[in-house]
């Protein structure tokens, strides 16, 4: 009886574990057809980015349902429960990034309406690349409960930040010359701010992944760069 009670646990763990990965492909599509939208100046891809937000937060819904089932009903030893509990914290990791996704492809849509700042959104997709690469490799080591990987992505985001840094000194740049330009740039900072953001999920999805592989949290504060501004939007 209790090998049946085990093997149920671990089919119902691990099919909420796929809903995760499923989850995390994604988000990591909305990252890339977000900035796709904004470098093309694409409203019907901006469109699609905002429509699929319902779904990922529909399945973060069923993940969250799922794995307080599962840990209602087979009251699982301390290792079990970590990782039932790290699904849930991961599963919003997730959905907060699909959110800044969503938000970029609303900004995108107003962007168009105006002149096109030259070559920042090139620069902001390939942030946005990176943030996705990040992401993968941290669903990855998610998988394969790799915490080297998770630790080499938590490192990665020192890199975002000095890209959102670079970014925010290049708008001020274009304001300062440009007065015309200052709707625009601000709508790029805020859209680089999420990106930047995105990493600060994408490390505490690496973060939780140490903790399941190790049992511990980092006990060193995660790698940052300061930031050159104070602003800071909080959007849903």
């Amino acid at each position: 009886m209790s090998q049946h009670i085990m093997s149920a646990f671990d089919r119902d763990l691990e099919a909420v574990q796929a809903m995760v990965v499923k989850m995390g492909g994604m988000v990591e599509a909305q990252i890339l057809d977000a900035a796709q939208a904004l470098e093309a100046r694409d409203e019907e891809l901006a469109d699609e980015v905002r429509k699929r937000d319902k779904a990922i937060d529909t399945l973060e819904e069923q993940i969250n349902e799922e794995a307080a089932r599962l840990i209602a009903l087979r009251s699982p030893a301390a290792s079990d429960l970590r990782i039932a509990l790290s699904v849930i914290k991961i599963a919003g990791s997730l959905e907060r990034v699909g959110d800044y996704a969503k938000n970029i492809a609303k900004r995108s849509n107003v962007l168009v309406q105006m002149p096109q700042i030259n070559g920042s959104t090139g620069a902001i997709r390939r942030m946005a690349m990176t943030v996705e690469a990040m992401l993968k490799d941290a669903i990855d080591s998610y998988i394969q409960r790799d915490a080297a990987l998770a630790a080499d992505v938590r490192a990665r985001d020192v890199e975002v930040d000095q890209m959102y840094n670079a970014l925010f000194r290049e708008f001020l740049t274009y304001m300062l010359e440009d007065p015309r330009n200052i709707t625009g740039c601000m709508h790029l900072h805020f859209i680089a701010k999420n990106i930047e953001r995105m990493g600060d999920h994408a490390t505490s999805i690496a973060e939780q992944v140490i903790y399941l592989v190790t049992g511990e949290m980092p006990e060193d504060n995660r790698p940052k760069t300061e930031s050159v501004t104070a602003f800071d939007e909080a959007e849903n």
